[in-house]
């Protein structure tokens, strides 16, 4: 399937973002993508280390560069990154 078959503008919506994130995430901690919810705390709820953090970003990075080629989490922006919810918002707000 295209990247942008749901989204033929070239916008995602809330809803495909957090699944790419979900996905991602269930992948590196080898986890049920439905485990993962949107309020999860990386830290707290996920137990995610500074190396599967580091992996996530390049992870997102990678995925998104498909719709916008600059696409980039700035290492000053992870420390603002605590959970999914904040990863999704970030995304939503640069793409």
């Amino acid at each position: 399937m295209p990247a942008d078959a749901d989204a033929p503008t070239g916008q995602l919506d809330r809803a495909e973002v957090f699944r790419v994130i979900a996905e991602q995430l269930a992948d590196i901690l080898e986890v049920e993508q439905s485990s993962i919810g949107e309020g999860d705390s990386f830290a707290e709820d996920l137990h995610l280390g500074s190396l599967e953090l580091i992996e996530l970003v390049e992870a997102i990075e990678e995925e998104f560069a498909e719709r916008r080629s600059d696409f980039r989490i700035e290492d000053e922006d992870l420390e603002e990154l605590k959970s999914v919810r904040d990863a999704v918002d970030y995304v939503i707000a640069r793409i």
